[in-house]
Order: structure tokens, then C-alpha cells, then sequence
């Protein structure tokens, strides 16, 4: 199996924040890199505030915090990932800004290295056709918050090597992570049970059938969520959960995954759920 001793994440938002903290927690050497050096360092001092907090509640010693924090170097764009072993993209989910990143890492990461997307429902096949390298894409899909899910979705693309994928299932089970092996199919296997979960929920509110704190106090006890769909909506971000959908709705041409209108008004009134302060419900400080 092919050794990942240098992990680059693009793209450093909270998905990308996410995967970094645990693949340092793990013993790798992390590049962390945003569009600019100063975006991805002040990523880097979140994960440091979130380790000390782990360390005050008496979760994490202050020696592996400082361990893990040490690990992770914040970096300019593409530049700054040349040298790295494996690349997981983890930046907003548009096919297009997708396809370009990756024909862009082609060029310039070190031929050896695997290219990996951390995409919830775009095609790693689509994505290793954009590069010159497709045997040696796959798709890694983590679940947010990252250091505490424990699931990574495998996706191997039609062109995706053997020992590509056998790299990628080792580096999930070095991050401690439960590894599923999907086929490159939209939506893969949780967003292609989730989303007409979600839809449904929110069909149900637009029809007024309840509000909010009933159809996710219904879903909790009558079928043991921990979340209801409409606070997981929240959680996951609308725009995210509107993306997701139109690619499946798109890609099947099943209606089961049609978008609400309710979800398409509350994307474009920029009500995105918990990063935005409103949602489904109000997250107002």
C-alpha cells in the first residue's frame, strides 16, 4: 500500500479545518492551504482554540494539542501542496470549481501523489476525467463535525486504480475512521438516503402539516434521530443541502429528490441555516 506520510487539504473551511485536526491527530503532516496563507493560518488558529478547549474539559492533554497544532502548516493555494504524498479537496460543492482545481493540482502536485475530493455528491468520475491522472483519483467523503463522525465514504471512480483505492482505505483507517466502500453513483450512499429525508421535511413544514420543533421532535422520538431533518438541514447548511439535491434530482431524474421551493427561497433569501444565523430556526447570538 502506497505510504501517505504528508496529507495536503484544500480548501479550509469547516469541512477542511475538520480533516486537517484529525489527519494531524493521527500522526501525519498536514498542509493546510486556502486562497491565501492568511486564510488558511486563521483556520489553523480555530483548530488551535477547539484543541484548547478539548484540553480544559479535560478531553485532549495539552501535549498531544500541541502535538496536533504543530503538525498542520498553513499554506497559499496550490503552491504550497506541491510535495504532498495525497490531496484531499474539500472546497464548495460546484462541479465547475471542482474540474478546474483538479486539472490545476494535475499540474502542479508531484506525479506520484493521489488526488482526493471530499465532494457529497459530485461524480469522481467526472472529477478524474479533468486531470491527466484519473487512475489515481478517489473520492473521500468525511461527514461534519469531521473530529467527531466517524464514517469516511470510499469512492472509487471507473477509472480509480487498485492501489489508489487500497491508499485511500488505509488513510481513512490510519484517521480512525469507519471506511464504506461506495460506487461512483451521484449522491453516493448516505446523501442518496438522506436528501429525500430532508425534502420530505420540508415539503411537510410548507404544507403546514407542523412546525419545525414537531416534525424534528417526531423524527427524534419516533425514529431515534439524534437530529431532526430540519435542524441537520440547518446544521449542514441549506445551500450545501440544495446543491446535493439538484445533483441527484439531475442526475436520476427522480423526482423523489426535487427540490422544495421553500429550500430554493430560503437559499436565495441567504437563510442558510446555522452559518448564517437563520434557518429553519433562529440562530441570532
Amino acid at each position: 500500500m502506497r505510504e501517505i506520510a504528508v496529507l495536503g487539504v484544500l480548501g479550509a473551511g469547516q469541512m477542511g479545518a475538520g480533516i486537517a485536526q484529525v489527519a494531524a491527530a493521527s500522526g501525519l503532516t498536514v498542509r493546510l492551504a486556502d486562497a491565501t496563507e492568511a486564510q488558511a493560518e486563521a483556520s489553523r488558529a480555530k483548530i488551535g482554540s477547539g484543541l484548547k478547549k478539548l484540553v480544559e474539559r479535560g478531553k485532549l492533554d495539552a501535549a498531544s494539542a500541541e502535538a496536533t497544532l504543530g503538525r498542520i502548516t498553513a499554506v497559499a493555494g496550490i503552491d504550497g501542496l506541491v510535495a504532498c504524498d495525497m490531496v484531499i479537496e474539500a472546497v464548495t460543492e460546484n462541479v465547475e470549481v471542482k474540474l478546474k482545481l483538479f486539472a490545476e493540482l494535475c499540474a502542479k502536485v508531484k506525479p506520484e501523489a493521489i488526488l482526493a475530493s471530499n465532494t457529497s455528491s459530485i461524480s469522481i468520475t467526472r472529477i478524474a476525467a479533468a486531470t491527466r491522472r484519473p487512475e489515481q483519483v478517489v473520492g473521500l467523503h468525511f461527514f461534519n463535525p469531521v473530529p467527531l463522525m466517524k464514517l469516511v465514504e470510499v469512492i472509487r471512480a471507473i477509472q480509480t486504480s487498485d492501489a489508489t483505492h487500497e491508499a485511500a482505505l488505509g488513510l481513512a483507517a490510519a484517521m480512525n475512521k469507519t471506511a464504506v466502500r461506495a460506487k461512483d453513483s451521484p449522491g453516493f450512499l448516505v446523501n442518496r438516503i438522506l436528501i429525500p429525508l430532508l425534502n420530505e421535511a420540508i415539503f411537510t413544514l410548507a404544507e403546514g402539516l407542523g412546525s419545525a420543533e414537531d416534525i424534528d421532535t417526531a423524527a427524534k422520538l419516533g425514529l431515534n434521530h439524534p437530529m431532526g431533518p430540519l435542524e441537520l438541514s440547518d446544521f449542514i447548511g441549506l445551500d450545501t443541502v440544495l446543491a446535493i439535491a439538484d445533483v441527484l434530482h439531475r442526475e436520476t431524474g427522480d423526482d423523489k429528490y426535487r427540490p422544495p421551493v421553500m429550500l430554493r427561497n430560503y437559499v436565495a433569501a441567504g437563510w442558510l441555516g446555522r452559518k448564517s444565523g437563520r434557518g429553519f430556526y433562529s440562530y441570532a447570538k
